[in-house]
């Protein structure tokens, strides 16, 4: 739905000479050759290694599996060194890339192979039956395996007739012939599916146009000085199946000559703290659940910090009192951006160029524009809270195959809503409040579920925390929220009195549930959906 023509990072396109992503690894082979761009565990690829394998696995693709340049090629694997050879390679194809979450059930697997129309998946070892489950309501015709230590000790040998292993497309792929990539600027590179909290899951169109210029915005964000390309180690702990992770630690690292290292289970804990011990890191992906989750860990304290330049939250509304926290223990600044799957994602960010606000993102990144509307498509004034809107260059074409949800995403005028309350101050700054389908209406008051949540998170007993609106039969809706603890002998009482002394009345918490642990989703974020629709079934029963 938007083009570039009138951006300046259109111009900067122009000036580079890219027309895909694939470009842009062309462009760090050139200036970094031989540095490390991915590692995983002990094994890296350089810059040149990455290019011939994804190279090789481009030719296998066009020439082998005869897949064709705009045929979509789905990838269901955790962050390993496999799956960023198989972004390039899908990329110098020509195919469009759609990215799987690993841990769906067969139910949303199918949805998203069938609707995407996938001919082929690289796909880990240990879903081959899930796949083997749901293909004949796919079109899925090809699979290729791959697992966990394949690129250690490659496997090349597959039992089945429609079943090739990763190693092995590799190898074939490099007696083949080259290649050419057959995509534009214009053309779709990534059919990113939505998360369905809103309905269905939709795959959202982006083109190679829509992430580059998202590339050159999230860039633009750093100043000289700042990091130094070609000589950064990032710790990537977000899975590179989500947008955040896909455009932020995998395409721009890419552009920027950073090492990236990839961590396959960040759920394992040890593991992540010892990967942080031995690797001299300068940056960091996080995510709220991952942040605590560290900062818990009995060894945190014996992690090196000292080099740590940058640290990025996304995926998720960054709660306040975690990111002072996070600063009192390490030293750094959590630096919090916002955006959508629809957006390629980067909106706005935290950036070395704007002061660090509490409470507030940042500012839009360059070409982007926000307003904020009131339910009539009004445009809000500073200061006061509104939907959401937005254009520029990263927003999506729209929604795969769905010209009526496409059209409903969209104002007349071309503006993408999106769902999320935010305060614009007279200084540009983007505050969300939250989503509007989470708003939770007192006795006629206004409440935000992410006022309850700082505020209840002040208390240093509590480690995480939910805020939802139940049914009441005084106030129309009252609020509950679910914490899981740091103190075990936080009470529910101490809790309410806690938050008697930071909210306003109407915004007291009627009710308390303790959990040993609040329900997250694959990349770590907390579902207050989940938590929002379970206490309203109890408060209707």
């Amino acid at each position: 739905m938007s083009t570039s023509a009138q951006y300046a990072v259109g111009a900067q396109l122009d000036e580079l000479g890219h027309t895909t992503l694939f470009d842009i690894l062309d462009s760090a082979c050139d200036r970094y050759a031989d540095r490390p761009a991915f590692s995983c565990g002990a094994d890296t690829l350089t810059f040149n290694q990455l290019r011939g394998r994804a190279d090789a696995f481009a030719r296998y693709l066009r020439q082998h599996a005869l897949l064709e340049p705009g045929d979509r090629l789905a990838i269901q694997l955790p962050n390993l060194l496999q799956y960023t050879i198989a972004i390039f390679g899908a990329l110098r194809a020509g195919l469009i890339i759609v990215n799987t979450n690993p841990q769906y059930t067969p139910y949303e697997t199918r949805h998203q192979f069938a609707d995407s129309g996938a001919k082929a998946v690289v796909v880990l070892d240990k879903l081959v039956p899930l796949v083997r489950k749901i293909q004949s309501s796919t079109d899925i015709e090809t699979l290729i395996v791959t697992s966990m230590d394949d690129y250690a000790s490659p496997q090349y040998d597959s039992s089945e007739a429609d079943e090739v292993r990763f190693m092995q497309a590799l190898r074939l792929g490099d007696e083949l012939p080259a290649i050419e990539t057959q995509r534009g600027l214009d053309d779709l590179a990534v059919l990113q599916y939505t998360g369905g909290t809103t309905g269905v899951s939709k795959g959202a169109m982006l083109t190679h146009r829509n992430i580059l210029c998202n590339v050159l915005q999230a860039v633009s964000i750093l100043k000289e000085g700042d990091v130094d390309y070609g000589n950064e180690v990032r710790i990537s702990p977000l899975p590179l199946y989500h947008i955040f992770a896909f455009t932020a630690n995998c395409i721009a690292s890419v552009f920027t000559g950073f090492h990236s290292v990839l961590i396959t289970n960040p759920r394992d804990l040890d593991g992540l703290i010892n990967e942080l011990k031995r690797r001299p890191f300068t940056l960091l992906s996080g995510i709220n659940s991952l942040f605590i989750s560290l900062m818990a860990h009995p060894q945190f304290d014996t992690v090196d910090f000292s080099r740590l330049k940058w640290v990025n939250s996304g995926g998720a509304p960054l709660n306040i009192e975690l990111a002072k926290r996070w600063t009192e223990r390490t030293g750094s600044i959590i630096r919090e951006g916002y955006g959508l799957t629809e957006t390629s994602p980067v909106v706005v960010a935290s950036t070395a160029f704007t002061p660090h606000r509490e409470g507030y993102i940042g500012k839009p990144v360059i070409d982007t524009l926000l307003k904020t509307v009131d339910d009539d498509g009004a445009e809000t004034p500073r200061g006061e809270p509104g939907e959401v809107l937005i254009r520029g260059p990263q927003v999506m074409q729209g929604y795969w195959h769905r010209p009526d949800e496409t059209a409903a995403a969209f104002t007349e005028d071309g503006w993408l809503k999106t769902g999320d309350v935010g305060v614009i101050d007279n200084q540009g700054f983007l505050k969300l409040v939250d989503r509007k389908k989470d708003m939770i209406l007192v006795s006629g008051f206004n409440v935000y579920p992410n006022d309850i949540e700082d505020a209840v998170m002040r208390h240093p007993g509590v480690r995480e925390c939910v805020a939802v609106g139940v049914l009441d039969d005084r106030t129309g809706e009252a609020i509950k929220i679910y914490v899981s603890l740091n103190d075990a002998e936080l009470t529910e009482d101490a809790i309410i009195a806690h938050c008697r002394e930071h909210l306003t009345g109407y915004k007291i918490p009627k009710h308390v549930e303790i959990r040993d642990d609040l329900p997250k989703s694959t990349v770590g974020k907390l579902l207050r959906r989940v938590l929002r629709d379970e206490a309203r079934g109890e408060t209707k029963a």
